[in-house]
C-alpha cells in the first residue's frame, strides 16, 4: 500500500514546555527525512506524535488512506525480561499486536453484538486485514533466514537477555529488515550496528517504496540515506524543512545562518546610526537653548525669537530622526546555539611503552579472542574497526587490565594515566546522585567548580540532583566527557563515543581530539569521525584476531 503522512500546524512538547510548534510536514511515498537537531529539541517527542502514541499540543497527523500501517521503531536501551528473539521481533514488526486485535476480534464474532455496538464482522475483517499487512502470517517461517543472513546463530527462542550488545543490535536490525510498515519512523537506528549492519540498514532504506521519517546523528549515513531533512533549531524556537538530501542542508543552513547574522547586523548599524545621529540633535537644541538665554539681553527680542525658531528646527530634526529609528523593521538578533566546548585534560606523560599484549588469549564461553601480541606506544592514535562481537571491546579490557588473559601476558606501562568512555557509560552509573559520583572520581574539585563544569556540559541543576541511572544516555556520556576535562589523562580511551551524542557534540569532540596529544585508543563505527580525527594506526578485529592495517 502506497501511504502519505500529513503533519498540520504541529507542536509538541512536555507538560507546559513547547518544544516545538508551527511544523508542517508531509512525508510520501519515497520520501525519506532526516530529523536533526540538538539532543532536547524534540526529535523522539515528534516521532511519537507522528506514530499516535501521543497527542500534540495543537495541530493534527493525518494518513492517506487512513488504515496504513505506520512503524515507530524507538530506542531501546533496555531489554525485556523473559522475552525470547522471536517475541522481541514480533513485538517490535508489530505483528504480535495485529494478532492479539485479529485474536479479540474473533473472539468477538462467536459473541451476540450488542446493540450499537460496531458490527463484529467489520472489526474482525480490519484486524484480519491489518494482521496479513504485518506480516504475521509467516514471520515465525521467515525469522531464521533473516538471522542467518545477519550472521547470527541464534534460535528464535534465545533470549535477549543472553545476547551481547552486538547481537542484540543485529536482532534489532533484522526486526526493522522482517517488518512491513507503510510508513516507517526510526529514532536512532544506527546506534551499535557495525559497518557492514550499517550498509543493510542503508540498502533497506533506499528500497523501500514508502515513506521514511528518521533521527540520526550519522552524519555519513544521513548523507547516503535521506532526500529531506527537517530541522529542530531549539536556539532559535524554529523548524525548518530543506529539500536536497544532507550535504544540501549543510550549505543551506550555513548560507542561512551567515544572511541571518548579516541582515541583523546592517540592522543593528542602522539603528546605532540613527540613534547616535539623534542624540547629537538633541545635544545641539538643548546647547542652543542654553547659549540663546546666556548671550541674548532681556530686550533683544528678534535675537531671542531666532533663537527659539532655531531650537525648534532642531528638535523637529530630533523628532525625524526618531521616527525614522521607529520606522525601522526590528531585526532579532540571532541566538547563539549551546555548544559543547571543551578540552581533554592532560596529565605527565607515560612510560614509552604504553600496553603490552603478548601472546594474550581470552577464552568467553564458545569464544576465543586471541592469541594476539600487539604494542602501544605513547603517542599512538589508534582507530578499531570491527564487526559486532569480534573482540574488540575484550581487546580493551585486556590493554588496560581490567581483565587478566588465560594465557599469555598483559601489562601496562608506568605513570599511564587512562581516560575511559565505555559502550555502557559505566563511568557515572549507579542510584547515587550524579554530581556525588562526580566529586568522588575528581575529589580534589569544590563542589561549585563540579557544578559549574557540568553546567558546560548541558547538565544543570535538575541533573546533576538525579541518580546517574536516571540519565538519558546522551547525558550519561557528555558527563563522562566533562570528567575527562577535570582528570588528567595521558591515555584516552573511547568506546563508541559518538552513540547518544547529537551532531554539534560529536564535532566539538573531534575538535577535542585534534588538540589532545596525548595515546588515543578510538573504536567506532562513525565512518566520518575515522576520516576527520588525526590517526597514525588502524587495527582491526574480527573473529577474534587483529590485525594492523
Amino acid at each position: 500500500m502506497t501511504a502519505t503522512l500529513v503533519a498540520k500546524d504541529l507542536a509538541g512538547g512536555h507538560d507546559h514546555r513547547t518544544l516545538f510548534s508551527a511544523l508542517d510536514l508531509v512525508v510520501a511515498p519515497g520520501d525519506v527525512v532526516g530529523v536533526v537537531g540538538a539532543n532536547g529539541a524534540g526529535k523522539s517527542t515528534l516521532l511519537r506524535l507522528l506514530a499516535g502514541i501521543d497527542e500534540p499540543q495543537e495541530g493534527s497527523v493525518s494518513l492517506a488512506p487512513a488504515d496504513a500501517f505506520i512503524g515507530w521503531l524507538p530506542q531501546e536501551h533496555e531489554r525485556v525480561a523473559g522475552e525470547t528473539v522471536a517475541q522481541y521481533v514480533g513485538r517490535r514488526t508489530g505483528a504480535t499486536a495485529a494478532t492479539r486485535d485479529m485474536d479479540a476480534a474473533a473472539e468477538a464474532l462467536a459473541e451476540e453484538a450488542k446493540p450499537g455496538a460496531p458490527d463484529p464482522g467489520e472489526t474482525y475483517a480490519v484486524a484480519l486485514e491489518r494482521w496479513l499487512a504485518s506480516g504475521a502470517a509467516d514471520l515465525e517461517e521467515r525469522i531464521p533466514a533473516v538471522l542467518a543472513e545477519l550472521g547470527l546463530e541464534l534460535s528464535a527462542d534465545a533470549l535477549m537477555t543472553s545476547l551481547s550488545g552486538g547481537q542484540a543490535a543485529r536482532v534489532g536490525l533484522a526486526a526493522l529488515l522482517l517488518s512491513r510498515f507503510d510508513i516507517v519512523l526510526l529514532d536512532e537506528p544506527t546506534n551499535d550496528l557495525d559497518l557492514d549492519g550499517l550498509d543493510r540498514l542503508e540498502a533497506f532504506i533506499q528500497g523501500l517504496r514508502g515513506g521514511v521519517v528518521l533521527v540520526s546523528h550519522d552524519r555519513e549515513f544521513l548523507a547516503r540515506s535521506v532526500t529531506r531533512v527537517l530541522e529542530l533549531d531549539l536556539a532559535q524556537h524554529s523548524n525548518r524543512v530543506y529539500g536536497g538530501g544532507y550535504e544540501a542542508f549543510l550549505e543551506e543552513r550555513a548560507t542561512a545562518k551567515r544572511h541571518a547574522r548579516e541582515e541583523y547586523e546592517e540592522f543593528a548599524e542602522k539603528k546605532a546610526d540613527l540613534v547616535g545621529r539623534a542624540r547629537t540633535q538633541r545635544e545641539w537644541s538643548s546647547q542652543g537653548v542654553r547659549n540663546a538665554m546666556r548671550k541674548a539681553p532681556d530686550n533683544d527680542k528678534i535675537r531671542r525669537k531666532a533663537s527659539t525658531e532655531s531650537s525648534e528646527k532642531q528638535a523637529q530634526k530630533v523628532r525625524q530622526m526618531e521616527s525614522r529609528i521607529a520606522r525601522l523593521d526590528e531585526v532579532e538578533e540571532p541566538r547563539k546555539e549551546w555548544q559543547l566546548q571543551f578540552t581533554i585534560g592532560s596529565a605527565p606523560r607515560s612510560s614509552t611503552v604504553v600496553s603490552t599484549l603478548s601472546r594474550a588469549e581470552l577464552h568467553l564461553g564458545e569464544f576465543t579472542f586471541g592469541p594476539v601480541s600487539v604494542q602501544v606506544d605513547a603517542g599512538d592514535r589508534i582507530g578499531i574497526t570491527g564487526p559486532n562481537g569480534a573482540g574488540k571491546s575484550t581487546l580493551l579490557r585486556l590493554l588496560l587490565g581490567h581483565i587478566e588473559p588465560d594465557s599469555g601476558t598483559s601489562s601496562l606501562g608506568s605513570s599511564v594515566a587512562i581516560g575511559e568512555i565505555d559502550q555502557a557509560r559505566a563511568a557515572l552509573a549507579g542510584p547515587s546522585p550524579l554530581a556525588e559520583q562526580f566529586e568522588a572520581q575528581v575529589p580534589d574539585w569544590p563542589t561549585a567548580e563540579v557544578r559549574t563544569l557540568l553546567a558546560k556540559f548541558g547538565l544543570k541543576a535538575d541533573h546533576v540532583g538525579r541518580s546517574a541511572d536516571e540519565l538519558s544516555p546522551g547525558e550519561r556520556t557528555r558527563a563522562g566527557l566533562a570528567l575527562l576535562q577535570a582528570r588528567g589523562v595521558n591515555l584516552l580511551v573511547l568506546d563508541e563515543p559518538t552513540n547518544h551524542l547529537d551532531l554539534v557534540a560529536i564535532e566539538q569532540l573531534e575538535q577535542a581530539l585534534e588538540s589532545y596529544d596525548g595515546t588515543l585508543l578510538l573504536v567506532t563505527h562513525d565512518r566520518r569521525m575515522l576520516e576527520t580525527v588525526r590517526l597514525n594506526r588502524a587495527w582491526h578485529v574480527e573473529g577474534g584476531q587483529l590485525t594492523e592495517r
